[in-house]
């Protein structure tokens, strides 16, 4: 009986000794896995002065390769501030998302750092990493408390949050749009932090595929499917009025090809409003004379029409009006306020 039970005890010290010593000796074998419904990312904003919010994202995918390679992708549309037109300026104001779906955030981890965590269970290191978003890449450093949890489960977590500058990822532009759509002053900086749980597991590339075409939305914080309430269309025509990315030739309708991501995101939202007829409004300065501006705002709204048209919207949904430079959103005297008031408005027609 004895010698049944030492039997018995050698074998389940075997089997769970033999997994925490491969990671001893090759930590990272056979890739580790981003366990998605269990992890968190955070960020915070501090509008007028002192209100502090916090938001997150619902969709991520992540993996640490075989040789110690790790990549975490972030779809910026699953930002989630818990309210729906918020999101909606967040990705079309600030992160562009039309033109820049994700941040990515990628590093390699030295087995040596890792080496003693079947002992220690939980430590703390600082860890280089890259950071790329909206178009621009910036190599940062955070510290990172690492538990590891059981033999093929280990969790990643900010010690620190990691302090971000807006600047820093060409972000200032958008950062006015959110503040002139919203009424408020927002401080141009943020902090992230996270939590994130890997699972090992055999065989895992070692590339991620872009999120946007594998992840599933774990969360509504992203865009939702089918047809929008009245309410959910004209909130989107406003915050779209404002994005200032249809771009035309000086002094020309001719559509620029960088407006096309924006309005392929213009004919999804349009055609998920049925019933409604949209009013598609043409703006300019103040430069050259009244007649010619006014001319001019009708061709360019009309190109939008035509373009929008030729994706499959019917003409008779759509209205092409033009303004000229009668209708100024800012100081004609400055060229940032020229270029303001150089726009294309959505809205619904009455």
């Amino acid at each position: 009986m004895v010698k049944l039970w030492r039997s018995a005890a050698f074998v389940l010290f075997a089997t769970l000794w033999a997994p925490l010593a491969v990671a001893q000796s090759d930590p990272f074998s056979g890739g580790w896995r981003l366990e998605a419904e269990a992890s968190s990312l955070q960020f915070q904003s501090i509008k007028n002065g002192s209100t502090i919010e916090t938001s997150s994202f619902a969709t991520m995918t992540g993996e640490i390769a075989p040789d110690g390679t790790a990549v975490l992708t972030i779809l910026l549309d699953s930002v989630d501030t818990k309210v729906d037109l918020r999101n909606v300026r967040m990705r079309f104001l600030f992160f562009e998302t039309f033109q820049f779906p994700e941040a990515k955030v990628s590093t390699r981890i030295d087995p040596g750092m890792v080496a003693d965590l079947e002992t220690v269970r939980r430590k703390t290191v600082d860890l280089p990493f890259s950071l790329s978003m909206h178009g621009v890449s910036r190599d940062l450093t955070a510290q990172i408390s690492l538990t590891l949890i059981g033999a093929d489960l280990v969790a990643v977590s900010t010690a620190e949050p990691i302090p971000l500058q807006v600047a820093d990822f060409n972000l200032m532009g958008g950062l006015e749009k959110l503040e002139d759509a919203a009424s408020v002053t927002i401080v141009p900086s943020t902090t992230v932090s996270f939590d994130l749980i890997f699972r090992r597991g055999e065989g895992a590339p070692a590339a991620v595929q872009t999120v946007a075409a594998e992840a599933k939305p774990a969360s509504a914080a992203l865009e939702p499917t089918g047809n929008f309430d009245l309410e959910a269309c004209v909130g989107r025509f406003e915050i779209l009025s404002r994005t200032g990315n249809i771009y035309f030739r000086p002094g020309s309708s001719r559509l620029d090809d960088a407006s096309a991501p924006l309005l392929d995101s213009i004919y999804d939202i349009i055609s998920r409003c049925p019933g409604l007829r949209i009013a598609v409004a043409g703006h300019t300065d103040s430069i050259g004379s009244a007649a010619s501006n006014q001319s001019l705002s009708e061709r360019r709204a009309s190109s939008v029409v035509d373009y929008l048209a030729a994706k499959g919207l019917g003409q008779g949904r759509m209205i092409a009006v033009g303004y000229g430079e009668a209708r100024p959103v800012a100081d004609n005297g400055t060229d940032a306020g020229r270029s303001r008031n150089r726009r294309i408005e959505f809205s619904v027609a009455e």
